[in-house]
């Protein structure tokens, strides 16, 4: 035999190999078609040989035992070789066995057959070692034997199990599995499932429904395995009538087929991900002996479709069932079940019940458990749970880290990425996510530059790698950086989060036309818009005062179906609120079919700016009724809308509530609400005795500011002098200058003309300047803006002239108007 040139690589034992779920029909046994047996070939024995002595010691677990004896052997058979090969591969050593070929590969007395390959190639698959797998194909080729068809079947399998993490775009020319497929002579059902099985993994669901087709066409009959395969691809490509056919076809071929339960679970998840669940529980109810599989199959059906309910309800039939053991899975689903429904008591008792069953209680399981705690907001008990792990793994990590970030505490999620790399974990494109994340709700541009270079230095990239960086870009100021990063990206490789990512940085930023030329851009590539798109536009609309284009906005979320998600619902109250549609949006509000917390946040902040603070509580009490728990910027809408109406008392009322019922600890943000609502109401002591409480830092500032303006309102000067001392004191942390006008003018009013001058004097000197207000009236689709002393409007003549009539109407009616600076009205 000619021996290859091509040296093998010898494989070192990684750490930790991941642990991938196969059908039961391909994992390794002894039974597998794609390895030999150790009883093949298989001859009638009168008295036990050494090869049968052999392999019942790896039958036994004792694979290391039969190599000692292997190695007493002076010139042991290919055979021989073979059944130590097969051995170890059968207790979970495919390194072992790898090793062992390269040193049958080295006696140049031995030669390999059909049987040696086939056993290496299913090692190589069960290593994901793509570089041994081609070597060995390599051997295959240069020994000139006889190919059978166990050597291609193994060939198809280790080729689609070591790519399987591979970008399907690699494989669109150059294929290596349907290559090698192409050139087998004869195949069996064993190859053909493997290939429809290798275009599932790469998402080529249609060309996996076209060969099982092809299979039936060339009479091949299919397998149970066959259907197992084939049905992911009719939820990848959502053809109910083609579900209805294939399983039908099941069905046809009897007993043994449709009893199948791994059939049976394929089909349900199937007919699950194509939003037919009643059919998948038809299905479920009708077999009679359900596998930890089968249950599984029907809790991630519910919870897939958002049934969260029934799908705890199969959890909990599951746990009574005397004939199935529920596994990992199991247990994650019903965890993220609660995590979704955020329903902290059942979450407690499903971790106690991880807790009393030590099969259960692994990493894994433990990481769902820390989901769980940081989606019902009780992040503590989630680091606890974190702390307490005895094992971590890269995602106990990252999924901290980010529970971190989504809660709130990006300095704690920052200081773990660092301990994380301490304990010698890797820094993955997860945990770049995350940093991101903490960086752009910093507003840090020292850390998001950082995560950068890291990126470009370790050669990282991951899906909507570049709307990551565009939003921390433009959240930390750098739009123009968001910008230069958007237009230097390839333009037809921009993805849908791309697109919005931009939309969203203009949005926030006031870029209002930079916004609307990205969207009209987005269209003109025939990107379509989703949600997450119409929820960045809208704020826009608001933005320009354009009621006439939210309209337009509006029409297209409807023509597309995206009116009814709740993120565009919540959008589009938002939107017509702040123009002063409040009708539109109470209609909006009526029709979005599941109300979130910031939905109602929304429409109570749209009732107290139209002074509305009736409806606002009225609203807010419908929102407890619903089961939906108001969050901390609720309560500052609720507050501020009983401030606008003059309702202090239940605002009062809602403040004690707070804690008391829903355990939320009030913060300045909310108090400065009650000082705001109790100094419009006169009660100005009260107010200035709450402000002194806050102190003189920080939000704070807001809380003397409203109690100013209503020392002024009220014409309590006295008290005002000493409120103004305490804002001139306080250093204001941005350069907005709303407060130091206000005391200008408080002091030019009691004539206190010098310390007025003092303080325009002193906002000079800062560099700050009265940020200029504006109203704006839409008419004829065009917005027409004012400012105070603005005469540059094209119709400013007519307007003057129609102030000045409007002022003498109202000296006729006995009123006197007051006129600001030198506004004059001739």
């Amino acid at each position: 035999m000619s021996t290859s040139s091509l040296p093998l690589p010898l494989p070192l034992p990684p750490n930790n190999l991941s642990s991938h779920r196969q059908l039961p029909s391909s994992q390794f046994s002894l039974l597998d078609p794609l390895l030999p047996s150790l009883d093949e070939p298989q001859k009638a024995l009168k008295t036990p040989t050494i090869r049968t002595r052999l392999s019942q010691l790896c039958r036994d677990g004792q694979p290391h035992i039969a190599r000692q004896v292997f190695d007493a052997l002076p010139k042991p058979t290919t055979v021989v070789w073979n059944t130590i090969i097969i051995g170890f591969i059968c207790n979970n050593l495919p390194f072992d066995a790898l090793l062992f070929y390269s040193r049958m590969r080295s006696n140049s007395s031995t030669k390999c057959d059909s049987y040696t390959y086939s056993s290496v190639l299913k090692a190589c698959a069960d290593t994901r070692n793509l570089r041994v797998g081609k070597a060995v194909h390599c051997h295959v080729i240069r020994s000139h034997i006889h190919a059978s068809r166990i050597v291609y079947n193994s060939l198809l399998n280790m080729y689609s199990t070591c790519l399987a993490s591979t970008v399907v775009s690699q494989y669109i020319e150059v294929d290596p599995v349907r290559r090698v497929f192409n050139t087998m002579k004869k195949k069996d059902v064993v190859a053909w499932n493997t290939l429809i099985s290798w275009f599932v993994k790469t998402e080529r669901f249609g060309e996996a429904v076209r060969y099982f087709r092809l299979m039936m066409i060339m009479g091949i009959k299919p397998t149970p395995v066959s259907f197992v395969n084939v049905f992911p691809a009719v939820s990848g490509v959502c053809d109910y009538r083609l579900a209805n056919v294939l399983y039908g076809m099941l069905v046809k071929f009897g007993g043994e087929y449709v009893d199948d339960l791994y059939a049976v679970s394929s089909a349900i998840v199937m007919f699950s991900d194509i939003g037919c669940l009643d059919v998948a529980r038809k299905l479920f109810d009708g077999c009679l002996n359900k596998n930890v599989e089968v249950w599984n199959s029907m809790i991630g059906g519910y919870l897939q479709n958002n049934c969260y309910i029934e799908a705890l309800d199969v959890f909990v039939e599951a746990l009574s069932s005397e004939h199935v053991s529920l596994d990992n899975v199991s247990y994650i689903s019903a965890l993220n079940t609660v995590s979704q429904m955020q329903q902290m008591n059942i979450g407690q008792q499903l971790h106690a019940l991880v807790l009393k069953n030590p099969t259960t209680l692994s990493v894994t399981v433990l990481n769902a458990v820390i989901v769980m705690y940081s989606r019902c907001n009780y992040i503590h008990e989630a680091f606890k749970v974190f702390e307490g792990m005895a094992e971590r793994d890269a995602v106990s990590w990252n999924t901290m880290i980010t529970a971190l970030v989504q809660n709130g505490m990006d300095d704690e999620g920052l200081m773990l990425v660092y301990e994380m790399q301490n304990q010698g974990f890797v820094v993955d494109a997860v945990t770049v996510i995350a940093i991101l994340s903490a960086a752009s709700n910093l507003r840090s541009e020292f850390i998001g530059k950082q995560t950068h270079a890291y990126l470009i230095r370790k050669g990282i990239e991951f899906q909507g790698m570049d709307s990551y960086l565009i939003d921390m870009y433009a959240k930390s100021g750098l739009i123009e950086k968001a910008q230069l990063l958007f237009e230097i990206s390839d333009e037809l490789s921009r993805d849908q989060a791309t697109w919005n990512s931009m939309v969203s940085s203009n949005t926030q930023n006031g870029l209002i036309e930079e916004a609307f030329a990205v969207f009209r851009q987005m269209l003109k590539r025939n990107v379509l818009p989703n949600a997450v798109t119409m929820a960045s536009i809208l704020p826009a609309c608001s933005q320009i005062g354009s009621i006439a284009l939210g309209k337009q906005i509006h029409a297209f979320a409807t023509r597309h179906t995206l009116d009814q998600n709740v993120f565009v619902g919540t959008a589009l109250v938002d939107m017509y609120s702040k123009l002063g549609a409040i009708a539109s949006a109470e209609n909006m509000f009526a029709l979005i079919p599941t109300k979130s917390p910031v939905t109602y946040t929304n429409m109570i902040l749209g009732y107290g700016q139209h002074g509305m603070g009736a409806r606002a509580l009225a609203l807010f009490d419908e929102m407890q009724s619903a089961g939906v728990k108001p969050d901390a910027v609720t309560f500052i809408a609720v507050l501020s809308a009983c401030s606008y109406a003059g309702l202090v008392d239940e605002g009062l009322s809602i403040l004690e509530s707070m804690e008391i019922k829903y355990g939320l600890e009030p913060s300045i943000e909310h108090y400065s609400c009650v000082v705001d609502m109790l100094g419009r109401d006169g009660r100005l002591s009260e107010a200035f005795e709450l402000a002194e409480q806050l102190g003189e830092v920080g939000s704070a500032i807001q809380a003397w500011g409203s109690l100013l303006a209503a020392c002024k309102t009220h014409r309590q000067y006295d008290l005002a002098k000493i409120v103004a001392d305490k804002l001139l004191n306080m250093e204001s942390r941005n350069s907005r200058s709303g407060y130091h006008v206000l005391l200008s003018n408080l002091y030019s009013d009691e004539g206190y003309w010098d310390l007025a001058d003092r303080v325009r004097k002193e906002m000079q000197e800062r560099g700050e300047r009265k940020e200029v207000g504006c109203s704006w009236i839409e008419t004829f689709g065009r917005v027409n803006y004012f400012v105070s002393k603005d005469r540059k409007h094209q119709e400013g003549e007519y307007v003057y002239e129609m102030l000045a009539k409007l002022a003498s109407n109202m000296e006729d009616a006995g009123y006197t108007p007051l006129c600001y600076g030198d506004t004059q009205m001739d």
